[in-house]
């Protein structure tokens, strides 16, 4: 089969000092899992690749770069998906991670859970051996000075998401037909501490199903929630493919025996 992969760096506005950054860097992410799949690897460890280069990417909302909370600090969620056998794993809410999508791929392949929050994930990744790295070094001078706007009593809240960039993510197909999604996220700007949103829920995040196809959203998280929006598409994919079957059958059935209804 054909690999293809498709990459995204977040729904939202990009001010044009900023919009060229964007774009390079999606297209640097995009060449590297492409590479990846046309080498013959899995549409897992092609995602898995693509989205750690946009969470070092200080010019999204993912790991370095990531928004700040209302204290001014950094909880990231992250999710990723295997199209083949349904199994998934996702972190949230967790801190002084340079690369929260590996993380969740190590609860996908080294538990028996789905997800790990807060300190239970940062527990998780210091046992796994992941490096645990300063908080300063996530956060980047545009972030904190959204973040001290947002503060301001006439604080704007529609505004100050202006110029932001929203989740990143990836999903993709590899030689052998399989699916995968990862999605990677700093969350909302000055969001309450512990708030999550949809990126680490399965269905609303990301969805990755071989029979299907894979999603991986952005946009704002409550929204996505309510309506489990990765899985929404792909059943309305789903329903399409059946309508195309079926017309493809209701045809073939009319070519065999409209000569016997004359």
């Amino acid at each position: 089969m054909l690999p293809v992969i498709v990459v995204h760096g977040g729904a939202g506005h990009v001010p044009k000092d900023r919009a060229d950054l964007s774009s390079v860097g999606v297209r640097d992410a995009v060449r590297a899992g492409y590479a990846i799949l046309q080498a013959g690897g899995s549409a897992m460890d092609a995602v898995v690749e693509t989205v750690t280069l946009l969470e070092n990417n200080p010019v999204y909302n993912a790991g370095r770069g990531s928004d700040l909370n209302v204290k001014g600090e950094v909880e990231m969620d992250a999710l990723v998906m295997d199209g083949r056998t349904l199994a998934s794993g996702s972190v949230s809410a967790v801190r002084r991670v340079a690369n929260p999508v590996q993380l969740a791929r190590l609860v996908m392949e080294k538990t028996n859970h789905l997800c790990l929050t807060a300190e239970g994930a940062s527990k998780f990744a210091r046992a796994m051996g992941v490096p645990e790295v300063p908080e300063e070094s996530l956060i980047t001078d545009y972030a904190r000075m959204r973040w001290k706007k947002n503060l301001q009593p006439d604080a704007n809240p529609v505004e100050c998401q202006i110029g932001k960039m929203g989740t990143v993510g990836a999903v993709a197909v590899d030689k052998e037909g399989n699916t995968a999604c990862a999605t990677s996220t700093g969350g909302l700007i000055n969001q309450m501490e512990g708030r999550v949103g949809d990126t680490p829920s399965v269905g609303c995040g990301g969805y990755a199903d071989n029979l299907i196809g894979a999603v991986s959203t952005t946009g704002h998280g409550e929204a996505i929630m309510k309506v489990t929006l990765s899985r929404l598409i792909l059943f309305h994919m789903e329903q399409g493919m059946l309508q195309e079957q079926h017309k493809s059958v209701k045809a073939h059935r009319k070519q065999v025996t409209w000569p016997l209804s004359i």
